[in-house]
């Protein structure tokens, strides 16, 4: 007869079991809708800052590239630090951050700059880290500068390790910096037939 009363219960016992589950369901399904509600807006506004910061790296390369030196020392903060060529070429403050780079780069010498595979870690609303993957192509026709010598083609790669400042409702560079992992260098020499089509050589 117990068992039999057992077996009579079971339905219901199930029904409630059942019933439990569903509610504890629905209670986990309003959580996480709550918690989605809450994080949603935050991981937007962290995915707009980490754009800006990628624009700016863009900036700062195109005007390295194109030799736009305004552009380029509006990219920096005032209190910036430089580390270029394995930190050999390390400067503090913008001002001498910007007198290094038009010495090293003014006049006839070509330079492509790329980068990509960006890292970028947000550490608080107004602070940022970000790796990025260097290639870059450098030509200089002309005679011996602080990072490549006379005449000599550099193809080479690195990673670019920098940290950003936001100033008001703009991200600056406070520090880069850049570890090789390998450049080649030829002489021009040893391509006579290169024929070199550039606006910086033509204006020499």
């Amino acid at each position: 007869m117990g068992s039999a009363m057992a077996k009579a219960t079971l339905p219901s016992r199930l029904a409630i079991s059942l019933k439990t589950w569903s509610r504890t369901c629905f209670w986990v399904e309003e959580d996480q809708e709550a918690t989605r509600q809450i994080k949603e807006p935050e991981l937007i506004d962290e995915l707009k800052e980490i754009e800006a910061i990628k624009q700016l790296k863009y900036r700062y390369l195109r005007s390295v590239d194109l030799k736009l030196w305004d552009e380029l020392r509006e990219t920096f903060t005032e209190d910036a630090i430089s580390a270029y060529a394995d930190g050999t070429q390390a400067f503090r403050g913008r001002e001498a951050v910007m007198s290094f780079l038009v010495e090293a780069l003014k006049g006839d010498l070509i330079t492509l700059h790329q980068v990509h595979h960006p890292e970028i870690v947000l550490m608080s609303a107004e602070a940022a880290n970000g790796t990025w993957y260097l290639q870059d192509y450098v030509i200089n026709p002309g005679g011996d500068r602080p990072v490549i010598p006379g005449r000599t083609i550099l193809k080479g790669a690195a990673f670019y390790s920098d940290e950003y400042r936001k100033e008001g409702d703009q991200w600056k560079i406070q520090k880069t910096g850049y570890t090789r992992t390998f450049e080649t260098l030829q002489s021009l020499d040893d391509h006579p037939s290169m024929e070199i089509r550039s606006p910086w050589t033509e204006e020499q």
